[in-house]
């Protein structure tokens, strides 16, 4: 996950604001479905 995405995800997160939340999510899916399978297998995943 990019850093930038990151950071605003946490940022939503620590404000409980779901609209940002959702739209966060919905950038992060949209991200990874365009990765090439290649690069699929170096991200990290956010916890």
């Amino acid at each position: 996950m990019p850093q930038w995405l990151c950071n605003q995800m946490m940022r939503a997160f620590h404000q409980k604001d779901r609209k940002q939340i959702k739209l966060l999510n919905d950038c992060w899916y949209f991200y990874r479905t365009k990765q090439s399978p290649k690069e699929q297998g170096t991200e990290t995943v956010f916890q």
